[in-house]
């Protein structure tokens, strides 16, 4: 939930969205949140979500490690470089 604070400047990114794509004020506020989502994800968050989605396709445990530990460094927010170990910690605990 966010606070009336942090809501402004959200209404008025989806305004600005609105205006300028043309898309209605609903789907304009579920992309300024889906895009906020995206950057306020966690690296732990990441690679949970991207093994499982990794492996809805059948790829193997090996080569999701290696990918996620490659999109990682090139991840929008900075996250630590993570060892095939250590991205298995985050999955599996």
């Amino acid at each position: 939930m966010i606070s009336e604070a942090a809501a402004a400047p959200v209404d008025e990114l989806a305004e600005q969205v609105s205006r300028t794509t043309g898309l209605s004020a609903d789907d304009a506020r579920r992309v300024v949140a889906d895009v906020l989502a995206y950057f306020t994800e966690t690296a732990e968050e990441y690679v949970r979500r991207r093994h499982r989605e990794l492996q809805t396709y059948g790829a193997r445990n090996d080569e999701i490690f290696a990918r996620v530990g490659s999109e990682l460094r090139h991840w929008p927010v900075r996250s630590p470089e993570l060892s095939a170990r250590q991205l298995r910690r985050i999955v599996y605990g």
